[in-house]
C-alpha cells in the first residue's frame, strides 16, 4: 500500500499514512468544506489496511487544534476501525495528544477514549 502524505492547509489536518512502518497521524485543524471529499481517499486505503491488519501492530496519533462536527464524525469511524482491528488481533496504540491549556481538546480526547476496550489509549500532553 502506497504511503499518503497531505499537507495542512488553513481548514485541514496534516495527514500522515505510512503502511509501512504502520504509523498514522492527523494533526492541526479540520473544517474542510467538504468533509467527504477530503477525508475518502484517506478512509478507504485505512479501511482496507486495518482489515488486513491481523495480528500486527497499528499506532495512530490524533493531534487536532480543532475540528468541526462534520470532522468528529469522521474522527468516531476512524476510532471505530481501530477498535476493531484491535479486536481482531492486532495490538493497537492510539494516543490523543493535545495542548495542556486546551481543557475542551483533553475532555474530546477523554471521551473517544471511554469507546476503547480492546485498543490501548493514551492522553498525551503537548511537549511546549
Amino acid at each position: 500500500m502506497e504511503n499518503l502524505n497531505i499537507p495542512a492547509t488553513i481548514n485541514t489536518p496534516e495527514v500522515n499514512l505510512d503502511f509501512a512502518a504502520s504509523q498514522f497521524s492527523l494533526k492541526g485543524e479540520s473544517h474542510p468544506e467538504d468533509v467527504t471529499e477530503f477525508y475518502q481517499p484517506i478512509l478507504a486505503p485505512l479501511e482496507a489496511y486495518f482489515a488486513s491488519l491481523g495480528e500486527g501492530i497499528c499506532n495512530f496519533d490524533f493531534e487536532f487544534i480543532y475540528f468541526n462536527s462534520s470532522s468528529a464524525k469522521i474522527v468516531m469511524i476512524l476510532m471505530e476501525l481501530l477498535e476493531e482491528a484491535a479486536e481482531n488481533g492486532a495490538t493497537v496504540l492510539v494516543r490523543w495528544i493535545y495542548d495542556p491549556e486546551d481543557d475542551n481538546m483533553m475532555e474530546l480526547g477523554e471521551e473517544f477514549g471511554e469507546d476503547f476496550e480492546n485498543a490501548q489509549f493514551a492522553l498525551v500532553e503537548q511537549e511546549s
